[in-house]
């Protein structure tokens, strides 16, 4: 057995045990979640995003969104009073990779799906001052001059499907003709849509 004192002063051994002590304790707590549905499963009446809205995902990403915009409320009355019900892990099932985020330079998108117009939401992008004076978002007028890649949407989908995403062949099809024609905007305004439209708020 190793004496307290003999632990204390051996900082590699302490640094060891320390690792094996933290490793024990996140296992216990994230190993669980693995095998609850509600972790697991999507919520009831959830569907594969759309061509256009999974093209627009990846124009958010593309633009860095998410280095100012959360999309998790936390399940604070501060937060489900101003953004909504809070996130459920249901709704990300299919996310890949998570836009949980953490920073809130903007505000949380969680559950922005339906609650402004498209029009609201392309002056927005055009030029966030012309809604929200006080606002320091960049502009992104550039969205609405760049067209979708329509022959790598179906290539997406199919990559999505081998990872638990359920896309049908027929989506898999269609979703060249699904976007073809339409411009970042289009796709960016179609996925910040159908943000959070599943669990409706109580606001």
């Amino acid at each position: 057995m190793i004496k307290h004192e003999a632990l204390e002063k051996n900082i590699g051994l302490l640094s060891i045990f320390m690792v094996i002590a933290v490793a024990i304790g996140g296992l216990t707590q994230i190993v669980p979640l693995f095998f609850q549905d509600v972790t697991t499963q999507p919520v009831e009446g959830m569907k594969p995003r759309p061509a256009l809205e999974l093209e627009g995902r990846d124009v958010y990403i593309a633009n860095g969104c998410v280095g100012c915009h959360s999309q998790m409320i936390r399940p604070f009355r501060a937060e489900t009073e101003r953004y909504g019900h809070y996130s459920v892990a249901g709704e990300s099932v299919w996310d890949h990779p998570f836009l949980w985020g953490s920073k809130r330079t903007g505000p949380d998108l969680a559950r922005v799906g339906g609650r402004y117009s498209d029009d609201w939401h392309r002056a927005h992008l055009n030029n966030p001052r012309d809604l929200v004076p006080e606002s320091i978002m960049p502009a992104y007028p550039f969205l609405a001059d760049t067209r979708i890649d329509s022959t790598l949407t179906g290539k997406k989908m199919a990559v999505l499907r081998s990872l638990g995403v359920p896309y049908t062949d027929a989506d898999i099809a269609g979703a060249s003709e699904a976007v073809k024609g339409k411009t970042e905007m289009d796709a960016l305004v179609a996925y910040l849509q159908g943000l959070g439209t599943l669990i409706k708020s109580k606001r």
